[in-house]
């Protein structure tokens, strides 16, 4: 019986057939990784993570959680976590999504404490829980929104990047104001991102919030408004 140990060795095995010494320490250096990298680019991460799911497929949601938490938090390298997040979203285990994952993808969140985690976690797992789940997930959200971890109040900010006319707007404008002072580069650029991508579906929204905010960083504001301008 395949068990998440075995899924997360299987990767494992994989990541090292694959690695490259080349490019493992400039992948390391552009993203400024304190783990060290298999070099292991995207696509044959992908490809991986098909190969092998497919071959080792999970019986139970415990045995799904204990593989991405194995890859997670048992990472050597960086590329175990980016397939512990693949696996999160893998639609053989769609059905086991639900709102009690929130405080869990929340810990991944500050655990992985850089912009290449906690963006995918916030806009590819947190905001699908949003949207499927409002009434559980909207107060959660709101706390993060004000949390002293920067990177819950990012994913804060973000988890609604790609909703479009499923935006909760109140939520946005209400995450934004929360942080629309704060100093942090990261913070002012997700504001600038969570505007930017509503604008496609409500410009004149996103045009009159900025317009009602001049307390906004030039960042967010120049990133908010690039493309209507």
């Amino acid at each position: 019986m395949v068990t998440g140990s075995t899924l997360a060795s299987a990767v494992r095995a994989e990541l090292a057939g694959l690695a490259d010494p080349e490019k493992a320490p400039k992948m390391r250096s552009y993203m400024r990784s304190t783990l060290p990298f298999r070099g292991v680019p995207k696509p044959e991460r992908h490809a991986l993570a098909r190969r092998v799911f497919a071959a080792h497929p999970l019986p139970a949601r415990a045995d799904w959680l204990a593989a991405v938490g194995e890859l997670w938090h048992g990472a050597a390298y960086r590329e175990e976590r980016y397939l512990a997040l693949e696996l999160c979203r893998h639609r053989s285990y769609t059905p086991w999504q639900g709102p009690d994952l929130a405080g869990w993808y929340g810990e991944l969140i500050r655990s992985g404490a850089w912009w290449d985690l906690v963006d995918e976690i916030a806009t590819r797992l947190v905001g699908p829980l949003l949207r499927a789940y409002p009434d559980e997930l909207t107060p959660l959200i709101r706390d993060w929104q004000t949390n002293e971890d920067l990177w819950l109040r990012r994913a804060a900010l973000i988890c609604q990047v790609g909703a479009k006319a499923r935006t909760d707007h109140a939520l946005l404008a209400s995450c934004v104001e929360a942080n629309r002072t704060d100093p942090e580069f990261f913070i002012r650029k997700a504001i600038g991102w969570a505007l930017r991508d509503y604008a496609k579906t409500a410009p004149d929204w996103v045009r009159a919030f900025v317009a009602e905010h001049p307390e906004l960083s030039t960042l967010s504001r120049r990133e908010a408004l690039r493309n209507l301008n």
